[in-house]
């Protein structure tokens, strides 16, 4: 009898460890751009709404991140707005890219600089140092006040690769998080920086350049040339969850309706497109 009880007792045991494992469900790891973790969480968030015991959890960190965390096999699901290709130390054979959407980037300004428009020319000179006061170029007295996104940051490898043109940007103060730089500069006199189109609100101000509006339609002509693709890679062919989410990423629920919602263009609506080095590819 006492045999028995053993027994019992064990097997209840490994029943409640089984119904454990169940509760716990399955789960998916998202890690990097921080551009991209608005659309990823409302995405893995309608998911898992609609699929109980499946759960994605996204975290940013920055493309750089992202691409290395997917690398080592630490993460799923790697966001980035750069190409593998566009970062050092990467192994693109490893890797399998998933373009989900489009964003613009924008250069944003304190609503106290006074200015709605700058020239190309003009915004390379306020990054590189040579512009100091915003007065220079028309705007209010005001010291311009830098603010970059950390290196290894997506947007800033793409701001700076299409307004800088291989100059190097001054030294200012980096943030990892695109909503910190949104409040820093809606709260700083003079500041400038630049965020996906998704996060600017009216604390800030968006800067036209050459008088071309950043807008989803510019961006899907090329008129306005500050954008780039948002991946989300995996290493090697995606399996199990990790290939449902994505497949979802790609249904009409996300590309007709969270993507335009929250700031995003769809590849699809896109004129143009373009390779890892910023060309144009055509038919």
């Amino acid at each position: 009898m006492k045999k028995f009880l053993q027994l019992s007792y064990i097997l209840l045991a490994v029943l409640a460890l089984s119904a454990c494992k169940i509760d716990r469900g399955e789960s998916v790891m998202a890690v990097g751009s921080s551009a991209m973790q608005p659309l990823v969480e409302a995405a893995g968030e309608q998911y898992s709404g609609k699929h109980v015991g499946k759960f994605i959890n996204v975290q940013g960190g920055g493309s750089g991140t992202g691409l290395s965390q997917v690398q080592s096999g630490a993460v799923d699901i790697g966001n980035s707005d750069l190409f593998a290709e566009e970062k050092s130390g990467i192994d693109v054979s490893q890797l399998v890219d998933h373009k989900v959407a489009v964003v613009g980037t924008t250069p944003i300004v304190n609503k106290e600089v006074g200015l709605t428009n700058i020239s190309m020319d003009d915004l390379k000179k306020v990054f590189t140092g040579e512009i100091t006061n915003w007065k220079e170029i028309g705007g209010s007295d005001l010291e311009v006040v830098l603010l970059n996104r950390a290196t290894g940051s997506g947007s800033r490898y793409t701001f700076e690769h299409w307004v800088l043109d291989g100059e190097t940007a001054k030294k200012a103060q980096e943030q990892e998080s695109t909503g910190m730089v949104r409040q820093i500069v809606s709260t700083t006199p003079g500041a400038i920086s630049y965020v996906a189109f998704s996060y600017v609100n009216e604390d800030v101000h968006p800067l036209a350049i050459d008088n071309v509006q950043p807008t989803d339609d510019n961006v899907m002509t090329n008129k306005w040339p500050i954008w780039s693709y948002q991946h989300m890679y995996t290493k090697g062919e995606p399996t199990g969850l990790t290939k449902e989410f994505l497949d979802y990423m790609f249904s009409p629920e996300v590309q007709d309706e969270i993507v335009p919602q929250l700031g995003y263009i769809p590849v699809s609506s896109m004129e143009v497109e373009r390779d890892a080095e910023g060309n144009l590819l055509t038919d």
